[in-house]
């Protein structure tokens, strides 16, 4: 989403640092075209105002100016004030600490995704051990109640019996007594949405309040809209005092204004973003993560979070005893792929890697890494067990029934091979070497690939 911000950010960086002392003037040119920047990135135009006074205020004294690396402090604090524009330091999180079971109530636009995001908030939430119960409550969009259940099924999430016929505070009211009795702790409440924010619509979510008291009060807005996203948040905040927004679409090509602009119009943090398809694409937001990743400098912590959560503890034990017994060989390779797409997608996964985005963007016309795993995947499932645990097998007339079973090329094929044999060979060398193996391979040249 934020590419082409900070595409332009980095443009702008890049004159500063081309100074070698700054001055006022330097700083003033500077942040003139930051303001262009983000008033072309769709930021309200008072956030973006304020946003330039504060960075002036602090790039302009004297401990910047006179450092030794001026444009590294002036880049500092943009950093810092895009962090506290979006919320950092504010607690963003879910307050589920009430007596059982805790209502939440999610509320928003039609076609922001907010039943999808009930799905992946009630499949966030029984990750963090909860015992979530989804209410379908929106009675007026068509297949709207089996949409939910359908979500429902697929993550194995109970869904609360409903029908369009009924009243929306009533199937609330029923779903909070059936939670008691059977033992829920959360109720995530699916609400209606409209096109348009109307009156009819805000009484009948104000009823809902009312009727099951909802310890948050979530809205799902659509980081695509822009700041039409803070405006439908400020109507919804006059009546139904937001805890919190869940922005979605933000893996989406939007300029980021939304994200940029509603923490600082609202007052309303950010608490979750939708960041893909998938049912587990709904994370934390970090604003401070967030700025370092505008600003094109990655986000190691949260590529770190993500491999926790792929890697299961189990899996990687029986995974190094594995290759303990019988080598790094192909077996062992297709399984670490796999780990690594549970991660997300490969461009995803780089974007986190500081620098590694911003290579990504200048391989125009290379093929992406998610197809070239694909490939490699293919490949490997398309030999035989015995094949995978020792490749030196793997002779002309077999490299071609297993190019012709992958839908591949015999180079292709032999590639993969030349590229694994090395990987190998890499791979005994870090053994015999021990735990430093790593760091003293690096400095003779680093690995091969």
């Amino acid at each position: 989403m934020f590419d082409n911000l900070t595409e332009k950010f980095e443009s702008v960086f890049k004159k500063l640092r081309g100074h070698g002392r700054l001055t006022e003037e330097n700083i003033q040119e500077a942040l003139r075209e930051v303001r262009l920047v983000l008033l072309e990135a769709d930021v309200n135009f008072r956030v973006v105002k304020d946003f330039i006074a504060a960075v002036r205020e602090r790039a302009v004294g004297q401990e910047v100016l006179k450092s030794l690396t001026p444009a590294q402090q002036v880049i500092k604090v943009v950093r810092e004030e895009l962090g506290r524009l979006m919320g950092e330091g504010v607690d963003n999180r879910l307050d589920l600490a009430a007596r059982p079971p805790v209502p939440m109530m999610l509320c928003g636009l039609q076609g922001a995704g907010k039943t999808t995001t009930c799905g992946k908030l009630a499949l966030k939430l029984r990750k963090e051990k909860r015992n979530p119960l989804l209410v379908p409550a929106d009675i007026y969009r068509p297949a709207a109640i089996e949409q939910l259940k359908t979500v429902g099924r697929q993550l194995g999430i109970p869904v609360f019996d409903s029908h369009a016929g009924q009243d929306p505070v009533a199937i609330c009211e029923a779903a909070h007594r059936f939670a008691e009795l059977n033992g829920y702790d959360t109720l995530i409440l699916d609400t209606a949405g409209r096109l348009h924010v109307d009156e009819t619509l805000m009484d009948e979510l104000v009823r809902i309040k009312a009727a099951v008291a909802p310890r948050e009060i979530l809205l799902v807005a659509d980081a695509m809209t822009g700041q039409d996203a803070v405006n439908v948040a400020e109507s919804f905040d006059r009546k139904l005092e937001l805890t919190g927004v869940i922005l979605t679409k933000l893996d989406g090509d939007a300029r980021g204004g939304a994200a940029l602009s509603i923490r600082a119009v609202t007052g309303k943090t950010i608490k979750l973003v939708g960041l893909g398809e998938k049912m587990d694409a709904l994370e934390v937001f970090h604003p401070d993560r967030m700025a370092q990743r505008i600003l094109g400098m990655g986000d190691v912590l949260s590529l770190i979070e993500k491999a926790q959560s792929a890697i299961d503890q189990d899996q990687a034990a029986a995974m190094q005893k594995q290759l303990r017994q019988e080598g790094f060989n192909l077996e062992t390779f297709r399984d670490q792929l796999k780990t690594i797409k549970k991660m997300g997608s490969m461009e995803s996964i780089l974007k986190l890697i500081p620098g590694a985005g911003k290579a990504l963007g200048q391989a125009q016309g290379m093929q992406l890494p998610d197809k070239e795993l694909k490939k490699v995947e293919a490949i490997i499932n398309s030999m035989t067990p015995a094949e995978r645990r020792d490749h030196r097998v793997l002779n002309g007339s077999r490299r071609l029934r297993i190019a012709r079973g992958s839908g591949t090329s015999v180079q292709d094929v032999n590639v993969l091979i030349k590229r694994f044999t090395e990987a190998q060979k890499m791979m005994k060398k870090m053994q015999q070497l021990g735990p430093k193996g790593l760091k003293g391979l690096m400095g003779r040249g680093g690995l091969p690939f």
